[in-house]
């Protein structure tokens, strides 16, 4: 049962598809009630008719994360309809261009932090007053592998996940007197729409893959599962700890 989330009331941002929509599904089976955000509306929709479909309540909040005003009236929104907020996932973020840092334009590095960084400080400063309140609530940070070890092309996008974990740490010693445990989930390679591009190309994938021991493609189930694991009870007594769901790409030498 402590892997339950039954009178839990969640937020998770980026939620209208990929893992985000995994996790708010993930955690709507595990009984919690969810509030769920991004830009996309009618998608947002979407996802709230199955958490409702599951008998769970659904509170749609719409909010671009580069935009910190919106992220904060977001989770506002969501404790008010949810009556309260328990668990925070910031998934929100991704990256949209490679490039070597001798020719990027600083503008692009600056949208990669504003949206997988900034966000994650917006949607926490303003979630922390609610979780402080409960006896123990939980803050998932969405990292990558990609911050993990360098990253040629993309030195932003590692960047900014190397911030986000470094972020995690200090938060979890920060907010621990308050009972607020805060992690990082690491994916590594997972099958979906924002990956699509690379298995357009079958020599791109046979890189790719190449270097996962498991020689596949994670499913969203897969970080789905474990977010509710750094949701529950379960792991009542981790903070501050990355937990890297890759198929053992990291541990490549």
């Amino acid at each position: 049962m402590t892997f339950r989330l039954d009178g839990r009331n969640a937020l998770v941002t980026g939620a209208s598809r990929g893992i985000g929509r995994g996790i708010a599904i993930a955690f709507a089976q595990a009984g919690a009630d969810v509030a769920i955000s991004a830009r996309d509306e009618v998608k947002l929709a979407e996802v709230a008719a199955e958490i409702e479909a599951l008998g769970r309540n659904a509170v749609v909040v719409p909010a671009d994360v580069l935009d910190g005003d919106a992220v904060r009236a977001a989770v506002d929104a969501a404790a008010a309809g949810l009556g309260g907020l328990d668990i925070l996932v910031n998934n929100a973020g991704g990256n949209s261009f490679s490039s070597p840092l001798a020719a990027m334009r600083f503008s692009g590095w600056q949208k990669t932090f504003s949206l997988n960084v900034e966000s994650i400080v917006h949607a926490s400063q303003a979630a922390y007053p609610y979780l402080s309140q409960v006896d123990s609530s939980s803050v998932i940070n969405v990292s990558s592998v990609a911050s993990l070890a360098g990253t040629p092309f993309m030195a932003h996008y590692g960047a900014a996940k190397a911030a986000v974990s470094s972020l995690t740490k200090t938060l979890a010693i920060e907010w621990a007197h308050a009972g607020v445990r805060v992690n990082s989930l690491v994916p590594g390679w997972i099958e979906t729409d924002l990956t699509d591009f690379l298995r357009d190309s079958e020599s791109t994938e046979e890189g790719l893959l190449a270097r996962v021991p498991m020689l596949r493609w994670g499913q969203v189930h897969e970080i789905a599962d474990p977010a509710v694991f750094l949701a529950s009870d379960a792991s009542s007594f981790m903070t501050g700890q990355q937990l890297v769901v890759d198929g053992g790409l990291s541990v490549m030498p």
